[in-house]
């Protein structure tokens, strides 16, 4: 048996995103309507950590890796990994 890990849930989210970037309005797509773009603006408001974002053309914006990540530190239990 390999002792190589397949990626979790969240690494492959980042991975079958179509972009290295998630515009705010698409982050409910991207985590599967878990968490919504102005939940993450409203996160932010009060000061709570949310992903690093940039602007592009006036929407937040973030890197699919970054927000992946930040769903994984943020979920509870175990996902266990199934065969695509």
């Amino acid at each position: 048996m390999s002792n190589t890990q397949r990626p979790d849930l969240f690494d492959r989210m980042a991975d079958k995103w179509p972009s290295t970037v998630v515009a705010s309005p698409l982050v409910k797509q991207f985590s599967g309507g878990a968490v919504s773009g102005k939940t993450l603006a409203n996160l932010r408001s009060v000061g709570q950590p949310v992903p690093p974002s940039v602007k592009i053309g006036g929407k937040r914006c973030y890197e699919a890796a970054s927000l992946a990540a930040w769903l994984r530190q943020r979920s509870q239990g175990t996902v266990p990994c199934s065969k695509d």
